[in-house]
């Protein structure tokens, strides 16, 4: 029975739901409700494939059918499940990992490991889906802190399931650009540009990174050269601080970030957010 035949599946989703399309696969979106329109954000490797053979009729207009049509090893649209991972992920030094098609809230999940090169004391999941090589990860940090500064490659997308804050982006040597964001936001930092999240608001802020093709970690999308392309809290801008301070003021509350990790590069995390 060839692959289009098989049983139509069908799932319901909701605000917050990441679910993936499997390749070679006919979809149709259905809004039911009747008063509200529905956002839905797409994310692919089409701009890589584009960029290698720039002909749209090759990829929307071709009657050859790939003979590579696996079933998939999970159920359809079955809810994600976490995985342990043997040896921890070498770009986030992580252990958890989400596996699955479906994942019905990217506000819910809190089964997650402590990321702490990254500072503020937050914790991540890995995101993994069957038949691809897409991947993503979660992030969550604390009310009131704020993230280190890094750089990478290009192609990462970042949504925001839950929080208030924003972000700090900017090219080495030039001007920072502040850019606020709430829940459903998205920014995507530019080729090698730093960039810094701070979460602004009184609740836990979370964010989702789309990563781009696998084939590029350790290469465009990977920190390379922590000393280089990551800012410890030490080394950083005194206007990254003020600026902090400042935007907390403005909603009347006060940073919780620990005096000693400006001035100790090795500071424990763990530790200090174990005493909120």
């Amino acid at each position: 029975m060839g692959w289009r035949r098989q049983a139509k599946k069908s799932f319901e989703w909701q605000e917050h739901s990441l679910f993936l399309v499997p390749r070679n696969h006919y979809h149709v979106f259905s809004n039911m409700q009747g008063d509200k329109p529905v956002r839905l954000f797409h994310y692919s490797y089409m701009p890589m494939a584009m960029s290698a053979l720039p002909e749209p009729d090759m990829y929307f207009n071709n009657p050859y059918e790939s003979k590579n049509r696996r079933r998939p090893r999970v159920s359809f649209y079955s809810e994600a499940k976490m995985v342990q991972a043997k040896d921890a992920d070498e770009g986030l030094g992580m252990r958890a990992f989400w596996y699955g098609n479906f994942f019905p809230d990217m506000r819910a999940w809190n089964k997650l490991d402590a990321n702490e090169r990254r500072g503020a004391g937050g914790k991540s999941v890995f995101i993994q889906f069957p038949n691809s090589e897409l991947t993503a990860h979660m992030s969550v940090f604390a009310p009131k802190t704020y993230k280190k500064a890094h750089r990478h490659g290009p192609g990462r997308a970042i949504i925001i399931p839950a929080g208030e804050g924003y972000s700090i982006m900017w090219e080495e040597g030039k001007e920072k650009i502040v850019c606020p964001w709430h829940e459903c936001s998205m920014v995507t930092p530019p080729n090698k540009w730093f960039h810094q999240h701070f979460n602004a608001g009184g609740d836990m802020a979370r964010y989702l990174a789309l990563h781009p093709p696998m084939q590029f970690h350790g290469h465009a999308e990977k920190v390379e050269d922590r000393a280089k392309d990551q800012i410890e809290y030490p080394n950083e801008d005194p206007y990254i601080r003020k600026k902090f301070e400042e935007e907390l003021g403005k909603r009347g509350i006060k940073s919780i970030m620990p005096a000693e990790c400006y001035t100790n590069p090795d500071y424990e995390w763990s530790k200090a957010m174990g005493k909120q």
